[in-house]
This record gives structure tokens, C-alpha cells and sequence, in this order.
């Protein structure tokens, strides 16, 4: 079964092509277009809607082109109908609409963050992970349990990769700006005391933000080193505490963040520790794209029928712990 991922969740749109042979699935495609908003600046979803808009029609054709294929020999199509940027998740819905109801493909909305533990597991090969998911709309600690992802941990204001992103940019850098803060880090020798804030087993970053913010007149390099070390320590105390309690053994890191070398050396350390196997997402598949949308299409299109195309639909706040999982 050959399926069509379509991700337009926040700065990329991505489209790739997946084929499924039994329980695996290869990756034939995964084209993706990056929004960049001006140096200093976070995404403007009009902005970032636009691109999405003048970019999907060539990302779906070299998509098609790559994977050697053309649109009607897709038999599903799956989008990420959330959690999102409305204006972004607007594009991809209508796109994968268009070509569901041209060509007569079913259609199958899926969420955005299970197609990053989907796809992670797929690529790593981890069975039934504690799941780090980090990036930049979500940080949370997830097992599943029953039919559903349970949280065993969050955020309480704003995400690793929010962090990240915001300290990046009062520094002049465009968003997404971990990449360039990780160079900075290695380079920084002096730790420089910030708030660390973990509360049960969740974590609070706000704090955490504004006193790095302040003392900008210091090294860079040692600003970045020492916020990168403090919040990873932050996320690894409350991992280990879940890994602890719930007796996984595997531990995988998935999202944008987890292309961090330095966080999956923490991780690293802790699943040694516990006695567990650690798993991360590769680096290439790490950020937001067609292949985790396409990856979770195929999996649901395995258990049910494509959904009724006046039944899509797009939601900005659809948390993964309230989807039913059936496959």
C-alpha cells in the first residue's frame, strides 16, 4: 500500500511517499519546504500559510518525481489535521482534499504528534517505548496504556524547543534557532547559575527563559552552554523518575529536539542507568514532515476506512492523550 503524508502543521510543508509490505514500511520520498521568518522573529502563521500555499504544489510534485510514481498510484492520502497553526493546517487539509476528491483516494486526518512516535518507532525499531516527545509545540513524557498515549509528564507553560527558539531569537537569530544555539553551547566553558524548575514530574521553562534573557551582557557561548545543560537536566530528571516508575525498558526520543547530541548524550547516561535500551529518532527525521503523517495514515488505514471528506477537519489544540488508538 503506497500512502501520501501532507504536513503543514507550523514552518514546514512537507510532502512524502511511503510504501507498506506487511509491518514495514520504506520511505520513498520526503520533500520538505522550511518557512523562515525574518532574523529576530517567531513564525507568523499568515506569513507562514503563504509560503505553504506558493510552495505545495512543487513539494508534491518532486515528491511524486523522487518516489517514481504519480498521484494515482497513492491508495491513501493522510494530513496533519493537528495540533497546529490554523492557518498552516488550512493548507495542507485543502491540498489533501483536492487530490481525495479528484482521484477519489481515500482520506484520513491524523495527529501530528503520534506520527512523531510512529515514525520514530518504525525508523529505530523500539516496541513499546517510554516516548521523550521535544520539539517546538510540544515536551512530554508518554507511555501507551489501553488504547491511548498516557502523559507521565509536561510542560506547565512553554515547550524545550519554545525555549530554545525564544532565547534564539532575542539573541537576532530566525526561528527554528536550536541548531545554531547547540554550536554556540559547545563552544561555552562557564556555567552560569539559572532557575531550575521541576514540579512533581513536570518542568516550567518560563523562569528559566527570563533569567537567561538577563544576563546577555555575559559570554554567549557560556549563555547558551549553560541554558542547554540546565533545561536538559531539567527534562532528564523527570525521564529517569518516569522510567523509574513506570519499568520501561526502552526509552526513545522523538522531535525537533531530539537532534540534539548533547540531550541524547544525557539520555544516554540515564537509560545506563535504568537498565534500558535508548532509541532516537534520526537526525533527518527528528523535525516536522510528510513521513510521519504519511507513516501514521498507513498504519490507521490498516484497522478503518478513510473518513467522509465533509467529516475532515483541522483542530489547533488536539491533544494526543484524547486519540483512540486501534491499530
Amino acid at each position: 500500500m503506497i500512502g501520501l503524508g501532507i504536513e503543514s502543521t507550523a514552518h514546514t510543508f512537507s510532502c512524502a511517499v511511503l510504501d507498506t509490505k506487511g509491518k514495514r514500511s520504506k520511505i520513498l520520498s520526503d520533500i520538505r519546504d522550511i518557512y523562515l521568518p525574518p532574523k529576530g522573529e517567531g513564525i507568523h502563521p499568515r506569513e507562514a500559510s503563504r509560503h505553504h500555499v506558493e510552495k505545495s504544489s512543487n513539494t508534491l510534485h518532486e515528491a511524486m518525481k523522487k518516489a517514481k510514481i504519480s498521484v494515482k498510484d497513492i491508495d491513501i492520502i493522510s494530513y496533519a489535521a493537528g495540533p497546529g497553526l490554523g492557518p498552516c493546517l488550512r493548507v495542507g487539509a485543502v491540498v489533501a482534499r483536492t487530490l481525495s476528491s479528484f482521484y477519489k483516494i481515500p482520506i484520513y486526518p491524523v495527529n501530528h504528534a503520534i506520527g512523531h512516535i510512529e515514525l520514530g518507532k518504525m525508523l529505530t525499531g523500539a516496541k513499546n517505548p517510554l516516548v521523550l516527545l521535544v520539539s517546538g509545540g510540544h515536551t512530554m513524557l508518554l507511555a501507551f496504556l489501553a488504547g491511548r498515549w498516557r502523559v507521565f509528564g509536561e510542560t506547565l507553560d512553554i515547550t524545550l524547543g519554545q525555549l530554545l527558539d525564544q532565547f534564539g531569537r532575542s539573541l537576532g537569530f530566525p526561528s527554528p534557532c536550536g541548531q545554531k544555539l547547540e554550536k554556540l553551547a559547545q563552544k561555552g566553558t562557564n556555567y552560569i547559575p539559572l532557575p531550575y524548575s521541576v514540579r512533581g514530574n513536570d518542568v516550567s521553562f518560563s523562569g528559566l527563559l527570563s533569567a537567561a534573557k538577563s544576563v546577555v551582557d555575559k559570554s554567549t557561548e557560556d549563555i547558551c552552554f549553560s541554558l542547554q545543560e540546565t533545561a536538559f537536566a531539567m527534562i532528564c530528571e523527570a525521564t529517569e523518575r518516569a522510567l523509574s516508575f513506570t519499568k520501561k525498558n526502552e526509552l526513545m526520543i522523538v522531535g525537533g529536539v531530539a537532534a540534539n547530541q548533547r540531550l541524547s548524550t544525557m539520555l544516554q547516561s540515564i537509560s545506563k542507568r535504568q537498565n534500558c535500551k535508548f532509541f532516537a529518532v534520526p537526525q533527518k527525521f527528528a523535525g516536522d514532515c510528510g513521513s510521519q503523517i504519511a507513516c501514521l495514515g498507513l498504519l490507521e488505514a490498516s484497522v478503518k476506512k478513510g473518513t467522509d471528506l465533509e467529516n475532515t477537519f483541522v483542530k489547533q489544540s488536539w491533544r494526543l492523550d484524547t486519540v483512540d488508538v486501534s491499530y
